[in-house]
This record gives C-alpha cells, structure tokens and sequence, in this order.
C-alpha cells in the first residue's frame, strides 16, 4: 500500500444529526472509517465549489468576511 501524507490532524465539533448523516453516507457509500468518509466529503464538496488546488501562501486573513 502506498505512504499517505497525512501530516496534519484535523478536530471538529459536530452535532449528533451531522454525525449520524456521516456514518449514515458512510455505510451506504460502504466507506471503511468515518475518517475517509470526511475526507471524501471534504473532497467532493470542495470540487463541487471549484477549489481542486489550493494556492499556496494564502492567508485566513485573505478570506475574511469583515473587512479591516
């Protein structure tokens, strides 16, 4: 199997209703953790708003809903 490059953990806070809908996809998806669940919907809705690729050097700053 090949090397993944998951260098970065990720935490999140998710109400009981998002979490079943996950495990629920999940199962249907026959997805084999909850992890790799998150990452492919992570993914698809990612692609579906047209970020493939991230650019690099970006700051959370640059995305700001308030302006300075």
């Amino acid at each position: 199997m090949g090397q993944l490059n998951r260098a970065e953990r990720l935490q999140i806070m998710l109400s009981a209703q998002e979490l079943r809908a996950i495990d629920t996809w999940r199962f249907m998806k026959r997805m084999p953790s909850r992890a790799s669940a998150i990452r492919e919907l992570l993914k698809r809705g990612l692609a579906a708003e047209g970020f493939l690729e991230a650019e690099e050097r970006q700051k959370s700053k640059d995305f700001s809903v308030l302006s300075d």
